[in-house]
């Protein structure tokens, strides 16, 4: 019995000793692999911390409490090298100014973007931020070069309608001096005279505003109190022409940064048209609905409508189909929508009126930065 239990453990020792052999052989294999791909995880990071050092845009990583851990040189060249372990709400109210454009900032003499994105395993956020100060100078170029264009384009045109007001004003300013002229037929001839003038003053002013582009300041207004300084100026003219007119404020306090002028000029061109167009009897909305981040100002009419083929030029410089008109009131309204970072829509169908829409965003000077706080 003792030789058989002898020999019984001389074969489990055996056995165990084979075992402990092939588990050293396949931890050592184990070790190999995982050696390989530590040295392939190392490569691989010092790759991307290469590419990161060498990426003209700059790279800021934060942790779940919004503070800075790391950056790129192309970073630190923006915000300064002390950034690394501040809080980024201090880097960004340091370094950046809000524009009107969303997602876009002021830093120093140049302009950014900068775009973020989560880290759902860190809990923090990367952001990723492009220099595009060259670019936004090419766009405002390209705008200027638009318009410079679109005045050569129709000189003639303009020089025609200068030349109708002028000669207008000539002959009526001519019959004030003939002998005998009665002084009540002098006084209609003074009239008509003035009315050609400021006619003329008008047109000049909507031809420079629309060469010179409109300036964009950073005034801060309620929505409401905008669409009711409109109404109230609008409002004689309407009852004049026998309009009705309906204004509904559903801003819901929204505020928004720009030029309150600019935009209340922009408005009202929208009202001027739409009374143009609309018959008496007929109704004309101004209404204001906030939409998320959007505030949209819609000017309804119960006119005739817009022709598809109109449709496609309407906001075209010095097209009109009025025989008094300029032709650039849609196209200055349109500039100064697209200066405060928003648009203008158009939608009509022929015989059932028409309705332009003007998106703004709302409150980018305080939104914007605590976005980035």
């Amino acid at each position: 019995m003792f030789n058989q239990v002898s020999a019984e453990l001389t074969q489990a020792y055996e056995a165990l000793q084979a075992r402990v052999a092939s588990l050293t052989e396949e931890l050592a294999i184990a070790n190999g692999e995982l050696r390989r791909q530590f040295e392939e995880k190392e490569a691989l990071s010092e790759r991307l911390s290469s590419l990161l050092d060498a990426l003209p845009a700059g790279v800021v990583l934060l942790d779940s409490s919004a503070s800075v851990v790391a950056a790129n040189p192309a970073a630190m060249a923006m915000f300064g090298a002390d950034m690394v372990g501040r809080h980024w709400g201090d880097v960004a109210r340091a370094c950046l100014e809000p524009t009107l454009t969303v997602g876009e900032w002021l830093l120093g003499e140049g302009r950014v973007s900068i775009a973020e994105s989560l880290l759902a395993s860190a809990g923090g956020k990367i952001l990723l931020i492009h220099d595009v100060t060259t670019a936004h100078r090419m766009k405002a170029e390209l705008e200027r070069n638009q318009r410079l264009a679109a005045m050569g384009e129709m000189a003639a045109s303009l020089a025609h309608q200068l030349r109708t007001p002028l000669a207008a004003a000539l002959l009526h300013t001519s019959n004030l001096g003939r002998p005998g002229v009665p002084d009540e037929v002098r006084a209609r001839f003074s009239e008509k005279a003035s009315g050609q003038l400021r006619r003329l003053e008008r047109l000049i002013q909507d031809v420079l505003l629309f060469a010179r582009g409109e300036s964009i300041g950073r005034d801060v207004m309620a929505a409401g109190e905008l669409l009711a300084e409109t109404a109230q100026t609008m409002e004689p003219l309407m009852r004049e022409h026998g309009l009705e007119f309906v204004v509904v404020d559903a801003c819901e306090g929204a505020e928004i940064v720009g030029s309150r002028k600019a935009l209340f000029g922009a408005l009202v061109n929208l009202l001027e048209n739409a009374l143009q167009a609309t018959p008496a009897g007929g109704k004309i909305c101004l209404t204001g609905n906030r939409r998320g981040d959007l505030l949209a100002i819609a000017v309804r009419d119960s006119g005739p409508g817009i022709t598809r083929e109109t449709q496609a030029r309407i906001f075209e410089p010095f097209f009109t189909t009025k025989g008094q008109g300029t032709g650039l009131g849609l196209a200055i309204a349109l500039g100064v929508a697209r200066a405060h970072g928003g648009a203008i829509e158009l939608f009509s169908e022929p015989g059932v009126g028409a309705e332009f829409v003007m998106t703004l965003p709302i409150g980018l000077a305080e939104s914007g930065m605590e976005e980035h706080g």
